[in-house]
């Protein structure tokens, strides 16, 4: 019964644990909103929208960690495709915004190399 009560502690301390990393995945959804403000500007052209610029800011503070950043990298070359980007435009982004990111606004970037 003890031993019961011991393995019933530590699965609840697993769940704790656990619960609050797969709660905070990055997902390609999140990405996609996160950089719609961006939309117009990567297919168009344009003054660049604040909010465009604090989308990038929030993405960079979401992706802490080496997974994170490779998924939100993945995720950043799938909208470059499905925004119909100019690849000059969506590559500019992070710096006309003064953010540095580790990896490009790109279709192109192998996001394996993210560290």
């Amino acid at each position: 019964m003890a031993g019961a009560m011991k393995l019933a502690c530590l699965v609840l301390a697993c769940m704790i644990v656990a619960g609050p990393i797969t709660a905070n995945a990055l997902t390609c959804g999140v990405v996609f909103s996160t950089l719609s403000p961006c939309r117009f500007y990567m297919s168009n052209g344009g003054p660049l929208p604040p909010a465009c610029c604090a989308g990038i800011r929030k993405l960079r503070a979401m992706a802490r960690t080496t997974t994170d950043r490779r998924q939100a990298c993945t995720c950043i070359t799938q909208a470059v495709k499905a925004f119909n980007s100019k690849g000059s435009r969506a590559a500019a982004l992070p710096s006309k915004c003064g953010i540095n990111l580790p990896y490009k606004f790109s279709s192109a970037t192998n996001c394996k190399n993210v560290a």
